[in-house]
């Protein structure tokens, strides 16, 4: 018989399936724009966007197209021969971030971990660090991944007990100091790798010329600038990348997650020609990275992203979704605070933790996630209208005043 109760899948989950998840008890089956529903024919406004990886909305027609299309025809070749779309994903991602070199990869995660090859490797042929005595400086707080050198780095203790022995190589500073980072930096620097809002960490804002002293010190001392802006970037802060927040370009820059509109792992480290121009043949690779379907569903969901204003109505509903939640009178918000559709409800210590208003939206038909505790994030797609705004509000108000 078959077993499709949202009980019975969880009970499957729950024995088969490894425990390092703590979602929500709601089983999605299907979903469109910002839009889910779940097994038992329920629907919901999906304000987390798979941690923004679906910021072009659920299941968007012309990337799907474009998907079927390219499976139709070719998936995969390794990188051992050429495909006809590769060179048209660099061209046109090129010219829209104003990268010199491109290096395709499948997960986040992947492309933090080429980027720390990349710059480890740049220290020693270019800048001329001793052998073995790259430095990377990172901010305490970050999250950059799950992979063991990433959490080398990680001051979560949930992403480090009991993984090591760790990967050596990374000094932690204090997110948006940047006097930290002027102390911080040796001869043997090569890089300082950053998110320009920490997600994970509960959508924290660095102050105001935080970047722009970043880079000016970057430059003067000749270290790489790394931005992280895999969840940022493509359009959730109301701009194409964050860095365009403060008027400045990253030496390399990491994006995924929207890269690919939900459909499929695809992840970019984007470099000027230095870092990644040392990379020769053999020295690193991926079997799926850059294969002709990953870039096929790219390069139309960056398309959409562009031609349908998705950017543009992150940053202005963005705004207006911020200041209505700013207007909800609750004694049990200690914060509100965003750029763009990156949203996020602080919550009093008092208040008992996020997850049980998170359920409790749920039970309205809204679906949000807690992160560290105490905070509510809100990221829902692009495309999201106001009148749709509208109705999250009135489902967030009664309960951010205690209504669960």
């Amino acid at each position: 018989m078959k077993r499709t109760s949202a009980r019975e899948l969880i009970q499957i989950e729950h024995t088969l399936g490894a425990h390092n998840y703590k979602p929500l008890d709601v089983v999605l089956t299907r979903g469109e724009r910002v839009w889910v529903w779940d097994v038992d024919g329920n629907r919901y406004l999906d304000c987390l966007s798979a941690y923004s990886a679906v910021n072009q909305g659920h299941c968007h027609p012309r990337i799907m197209a474009a998907l079927i299309e390219q499976a139709q025809k070719l998936t995969l070749t390794s990188r051992a021969f050429r495909n006809d779309q590769l060179g048209l994903f660099y061209e046109e991602l090129a010219a829209l971030t104003n990268s010199h070199k491109i290096l395709p990869m499948n997960s986040g995660a992947e492309a933090v971990e080429s980027a720390i090859k990349s710059v480890r490797k740049w220290g020693y042929e270019v800048k001329g660090v001793p052998a073995n005595k790259a430095e990377i400086i990172v901010c305490s707080d970050n999250f950059h991944g799950r992979t063991l050198s990433i959490i080398s780095f990680s001051t979560d203790p949930d992403a480090k007990t009991n993984f090591g022995p760790f990967t050596p190589g990374f000094k932690i500073i204090t997110f948006g100091d940047a006097d930290a980072l002027e102390k911080a930096i040796t001869p043997n620097t090569v890089a300082f790798m950053v998110e320009p809002i920490q997600g994970e960490a509960g959508v924290i804002i660095p102050p105001p010329g935080y970047f722009r002293r970043v880079r000016d010190l970057c430059t003067s001392r000749q270290v790489t600038l790394i931005l992280d802006e895999i969840q940022t970037g493509l359009g959730r802060t109301g701009a194409l990348l964050a860095e365009q927040h403060e008027g400045i370009e990253a030496d390399v820059t990491l994006i995924g997650k929207a890269l690919s509109g939900g459909f499929y792992p695809v992840s970019a480290v984007l470099s000027n020609s230095d870092v990644l121009g040392v990379l020769k043949p053999g020295q690193h690779g991926s079997t799926f990275g850059g294969n002709p379907l990953a870039c096929a569903v790219s390069r139309m969901a960056l398309k959409v992203l562009v031609e349908e204003n998705m950017i543009e109505n992150s940053a202005t509903l963005g705004a207006y979704f911020m200041e209505q939640l700013k207007g909800i009178r609750s004694t049990l918000v200690a914060d509100v605070r965003g750029r763009g559709l990156m949203l996020a409800v602080q919550l009093h210590p008092e208040a008992g933790g996020a997850r049980k208003y998170c359920e409790a939206l749920q039970a309205r038909g809204l679906l949000a996630k807690d992160t560290h505790s105490h905070t509510i994030r809100l990221a829902p797609p692009l495309v999201i209208t106001k009148d749709e705004i509208d109705w999250a509000l009135d489902q967030i108000a009664p309960v951010l005043s205690g209504n669960v």
